[in-house]
């Protein structure tokens, strides 16, 4: 097992980079032994009032701040405050995460509950219907203004603050950035989803609203889901290193949020509400 890791951004690698393994390399015509380090990937049940909902293949680090970010980004809960104990247990084959929530929002929950195995890049596996499959999150306010030097600092400094993929280059990484691009905070995790759910959980385990003034920045696409999420933490922008989906796309223009993807140091693209950026 590896030592615990920090990093000033807020990222511990407890348990997250597991084992090592001695693999063979293939460079320049050569051949050779080294050691590889690999990110562990376990299941978590979430359990709602003694009721299981939901499995995922999640990182094991921060996994109170995923239970919290997931209940919020899937609707179960519309702020963290309706949380009211979370206990983690270990089981044989995962992680059980249990939750005590309100009495309301459990209600709320027996009536749209649904089953579903989520994994590694899925997020809307197992939904029972396309209502619960395409959810339109209430639109994002329009406050903030962002540079697009703000940007292409954010951009720069993703790489340096995500500790276990330059460790295991297995995981996926989502950051709070302020306005000047300084990354304030960030999570990773083999999911892209997780990630983004675990930052969202850091973030509401704070305040319940999205810090004025910030926007997120994210290692992966920027899929329909990612920006579903986004919206539902009430995010104005958010930056992807990678390409947009036309579906994401189409939801960051509903719900009025600036979608900035294929961000990389001296070239970035506003897809939608391009009004927020100078």
């Amino acid at each position: 097992m590896k030592p615990a890791l920090s990093t000033e951004s807020g990222v511990e690698l407890v348990g997250a980079v597991s084992s090592t393994r001695t693999v063979g390399e293939w460079r320049a015509g050569q051949s050779k032994q080294l050691t590889d380090d690999l990110v562990d990937e376990v299941a978590v049940a979430l359990v709602y009032n003694g009721i299981s909902h939901v499995v995922m293949m999640v990182t094991p680090s921060h996994l109170e701040e995923f239970a919290i970010g997931f209940s919020l980004s899937e609707g179960i809960l519309d702020r963290a405050s309706q949380i009211h104990g979370i206990e983690l247990m270990q089981r044989a084959n995962g992680t059980e995460i249990a939750l005590t929530i309100s009495a309301e929002r459990f209600n709320r929950l027996k009536q749209a509950r649904r089953n579903l195995t989520g994994r590694t890049g899925c997020g809307l596996c197992g939904a029972e219907s396309l209502d619960q499959a395409i959810r339109k999150p209430e639109p994002v306010a329009q406050t903030q203004q962002f540079t697009h030097q703000a940007i292409e600092r954010a951009v720069a400094q993703l790489e340096p603050n995500q500790p276990l993929q330059a460790i295991t280059g297995a995981v996926h990484g989502a950051a709070l950035c302020d306005s000047e691009g300084r990354i304030k905070l960030v999570r990773e995790d083999v999911g892209r989803h997780n990630a983004l759910d675990k930052l969202y959980g850091a973030i509401s385990s704070e305040s319940e609203e999205f810090p004025a003034g910030q926007f997120v920045l994210i290692s992966s696409r920027a899929s329909y889901e990612m920006v579903m999420k986004a919206a539902a933490m009430g995010v104005e922008m958010l930056v992807a290193v990678s390409a947009p989906t036309g579906l994401a796309i189409e939801l960051a223009e509903q719900t009025n949020m600036t979608l900035v993807g294929f961000a990389h140091p001296g070239r970035h693209m506003v897809y939608t509400h391009p009004q927020r950026i100078h």
